[in-house]
């Protein structure tokens, strides 16, 4: 099986998996109480308690007793909730065919639209994160492999294990307290991602200010991601360290740094190199609602939280498929690397 045909397989069953995952979600979502429906309606009455009620309740449940059956009607056709879900489904999977999210119930915008405008700060956080991660953790493991045992190796297993078992948000609000003005230092700003003058400022000072803000974020974000990419780097290596054709290299004479560089590198990096693209595109979406709300900073973590909260089914629906769209795809990706990195791996095996 040769490379196109192997992509062409696996992009022919991305569909009725992408298809699956919106289905069961759009199912779900029928029964789900406070739609957005009840909430206008509740508005109209001046209730509080909209959530207590079903989208697909009797006529004359609470929220629209003394209401008109007329204005209830209109509201259902505003939000599409006057035709059947079957019907409102395939409309659906048309609209996500040519990448027509809808509109938000809530911002009256474009998803599209205002997924995009989110994006700067998830790019922020997460392309900081990412880079620092693999910048630090794989030199790290690397060093901590060649030194098992020592004192280096035991002391940055404690430092790191220690970063990884504090929580993001917690390490934020330490950090906010000792150098965002708190009760210590006023070293970097409380949130945001840019100062209010962002726009009056130099090239350079666009990127300083830009620095300033990110520092703390990618801080409290970076920390607990070191210490599983360092021991696995670190256990990959031990683990080719102690393979014969090791012991067999460094009977011909080689150096300790050719045999690491040139033997042990690119068989341990296989299962590095293999979920580089996950981590990649899970540093851009994954970002934490927690870390974005302590800083204040309008991501597609906040946005996904609220859309949920606030019943907001387009946002909801149109980022569950960009995001099971991008993951099945990376999936692929990380099938081809695998490939591209040990040539002994053939594509039949992977389509099994």
């Amino acid at each position: 099986m040769n490379i196109w045909t192997y992509i062409g397989k696996r992009l022919l069953l991305m569909l009725p998996t992408l298809i699956g995952v919106i289905a069961i979600t759009f199912a779900v979502i029928q029964f789900v109480p406070g739609g957005p429906v009840e909430q206008m309606l509740a508005e109209l009455k001046g209730q509080v308690g909209a959530g207590e009620v079903s989208s697909r309740g009797p006529a004359d449940y609470r929220g629209r007793q003394g209401i008109d059956a007329d204005r209830v009607k209109e509201i259902q056709a505003l939000y599409g909730f006057d035709k059947p879900p079957a019907e409102r489904f395939w409309q659906m999977l048309k609209g996500f065919a040519t990448f027509d999210l809808g509109q938000s119930f809530y911002h009256h915008k474009d998803v599209w639209e205002l997924v995009k405008s989110k994006l700067p700060v998830s790019i922020s956080i997460g392309l900081w994160t990412f880079f620092l991660t693999y910048l630090i953790s794989l030199p790290l493991g690397i060093a901590k492999a060649v030194r098992e045992g020592s004192r280096f190796d035991v002391v940055s297993s404690i430092v790191v294990l220690v970063g990884y078992s504090i929580p993001g948000f917690v390490l934020g609000v330490f950090l906010l307290v000792m150098f965002a003005g708190g009760s210590f230092f006023h070293w970097f700003p409380l949130r945001g991602l840019t100062s209010d003058d962002w726009d009056t400022l130099s090239w350079f000072g666009k990127i300083k200010d830009y620095l300033w803000h990110i520092t703390l974020p990618i801080a409290a974000s970076v920390a607990g991601s070191f210490a599983v990419m360092t021991m696995l780097t670190k256990n990959t290596f031990l683990e080719e360290i102690r393979k014969q054709y090791v012991l067999t290299a460094r009977a011909k004479g080689l150096s300790e740094r050719t045999v690491l560089y040139k033997h042990v590198f690119r068989n341990a990096l296989i299962p590095l190199v293999t979920g580089f693209p996950a981590a990649f595109i899970g540093a851009f979406f994954a970002g934490s609602l927690l870390i974005e709300t302590l800083f204040s900073l309008d991501g597609l973590g906040l946005l996904s939280y609220e859309s949920v909260i606030r019943r907001d089914y387009p946002v909801v629906m149109g980022t569950l498929y960009l995001f099971t769209l991008i993951g099945l795809v990376v999936k692929l990706i990380g099938d081809l690397c695998y490939v591209w990195t040990d040539p002994r791996v053939q594509f039949e095996s992977l389509s099994r």
